[in-house]
């Protein structure tokens, strides 16, 4: 398994990726949120904030962090590689490249949405606490922050 920053070659592997997952993501539902995402995703690539993980030339893990809004912003592993901890390395990898010293913050489904539960069960695990609720898409979200 490789963790890298992702390349623009990696777009077509990493949207393959996001058509397995994109029920899992509000916001993704419409072929053309798939091609924003898609141009989202490049532009992150020419940041260098994408992060994407690779098996045999396969892209089965991606994840987009901001360094200015210090923000975990998308993280996906593709359903057949979950459970090897290809998650947990991504973000690692994404805590070498944030300015140390400062919370990161994600977003994810509230306590009482059944879909989140494995995410949020992750981002714990990883030390994230829970913070203030909100709405993104349309759907009920709750931040969790990382204070390093």
């Amino acid at each position: 398994m490789e963790i890298r920053l992702a390349q623009a070659q990696d777009i077509h592997g990493w949207m393959a990726l996001v058509e397995q997952v994109k029920d899992s993501f509000p916001g993704l539902e419409t072929a053309e949120a798939l091609a924003e995402h898609r141009e989202t995703v490049l532009r992150f690539i020419r940041d260098s904030s994408a992060i994407c993980a690779a098996e045999n030339g396969r892209v089965v893990g991606t994840l987009l962090f901001s360094r200015e809004s210090s923000m975990l912003c998308f993280l996906a592993v593709h359903p057949s590689c979950r459970r090897q901890h290809i998650a947990r390395q991504m973000v690692a990898f994404m805590l070498t490249q944030m300015e140390d010293g400062k919370a990161i913050t994600v977003t994810t489904y509230q306590a009482d949405d059944p879909c989140g539960a494995a995410a949020r069960a992750f981002y714990k695990r990883m030390g994230f606490s829970e913070d203030r609720l909100t709405e993104e898409f349309g759907c009920p979200v709750q931040d969790f922050l990382l204070t390093q």
